[in-house]
């Protein structure tokens, strides 16, 4: 069979972003993303204009004096927030008064006690006609996204399971920021894995969240955060889907390999260190796939691109934050179902899917 579109779409025009945050995944993804793919950046702003100013001047673009500055340029029409979680619904909030359509970086919250808040924000978005989406740049992860589409087309009839396995090393964490955040694997870095698996499930309802994460041989002693975890997801249909990173994997040549195994066929893959790879059996028959572009930089043109053809064509983005919102919740199960030695968590989640 050929292969449906995975590449990004990028309308013919885009209207101009504003970034705001001037770190390394700014400087690293996002910029080059938009470069790559011709998305215009009007401005970029930072809670320290000397790294705003700086990472402009390198990307040969504006600096804008504030945010509250970014914000009020007229020219802009899309808030790139590619900050920490700490401010996150603050920014969203007003970049929605401004009149603003945002991509927020993710997770899009971590902490249960912002999510009636953010419900009521994404209300007022709706209601002044502006659209928020949220960076899950994994899923425009060439073999994440064709994976996707082939599942929609009903390439392998009804999803029976998912698994994942993280076999590589995991970033510097110890002595960051991220290494201070609870649970950080299920809270913040496995958020990817467990976004893409809710996008392989749409229309399922989700009966149980189970984690685990435990330190690990070898873990220095200044790494704060467990490096081994491991999550299980079980549908109300008996589907079910299995996340497992095993610690700071010794992998030049390894990657993230995924099954998804369904009632007429399978798929397999794997994405990250240069593995991308696809295939698809049906019948007795193997097809594979040659995949263009990586996760990095391509993802992130995917999210901002999705945003930016969905304003334009009058319609919620796939990566809407009302989309997003069922990943929001499974993480929040899942850190839950830690918190209580792995006891399993019955969130009765609906996996909605993609708004035509």
């Amino acid at each position: 069979m050929s292969a449906p579109e995975y590449r990004p779409r990028v309308p013919a025009a885009p209207a101009a972003v504003g970034l705001i945050g001037a770190g390394a995944i700014a400087r690293g993804a996002h910029l080059p993303a938009y470069r790559d793919w011709g998305i215009p950046v009007a401005a970029v702003a930072s809670r320290s204009i000397d790294d705003a100013r700086t990472l402009a001047r390198d990307f040969d673009i504006p600096a804008a004096v504030s945010v509250d500055a970014l914000l009020a340029d007229p020219g802009i029409a899309v808030v790139d927030l590619a900050t920490g979680p700490a401010g996150r619904l603050d920014l969203i909030e007003a970049a929605v008064d401004a009149g603003k359509h945002v991509l927020a970086q993710k997770p899009l919250s971590a902490d249960p006690a912002e999510l009636p808040r953010l419900r009521t924000l994404l209300d007022r978005a709706r209601e002044r006609g502006v659209r928020i989406a949220v960076n899950q740049n994994g899923r425009w992860a060439p073999a994440w996204r064709l994976a996707t589409l082939l599942i929609r087309d009903g390439a392998i009839g009804d999803v029976v399971g998912v698994t994942h396995l993280h076999d590589k090393p995991l970033p510097p964490l110890a002595g960051t920021p991220f290494d201070a955040v609870p649970h950080m694997l299920l809270a913040d870095y496995l958020v990817h894995w467990i976004d893409i698996t809710r996008c392989w499930l749409e229309g399922g309802r989700v009966a149980t969240v189970a984690a685990i994460d435990s330190r690990v041989p070898g873990q220095p002693a200044e790494a704060r955060n467990p490096w081994q975890a491991t999550v299980h997801v079980g549908l109300d249909s008996g589907a079910t889907a299995s996340l497992r990173i095993a610690g700071n994997a010794i992998a030049g040549r390894g990657g993230c390999p995924f099954w998804i195994h369904g009632t007429r066929g399978s798929i397999r893959g794997s994405v990250l260190l240069g593995s991308d790879r696809l295939e698809l059996e049906t019948a007795g028959a193997l097809e594979t796939f040659d995949l263009e572009g990586a996760w990095f930089t391509d993802g992130f043109a995917g999210t901002m691109g999705e945003l930016l053809t969905a304003t334009a064509e009058d319609r919620e983005p796939e990566n809407s934050a009302r989309h997003v919102l069922a990943t929001v919740e499974l993480g929040l199960a899942a850190v839950a179902s830690a918190e209580m030695g792995g006891a399993p968590v019955h969130p009765d989640l609906l996996l909605e899917a993609v708004a035509a």
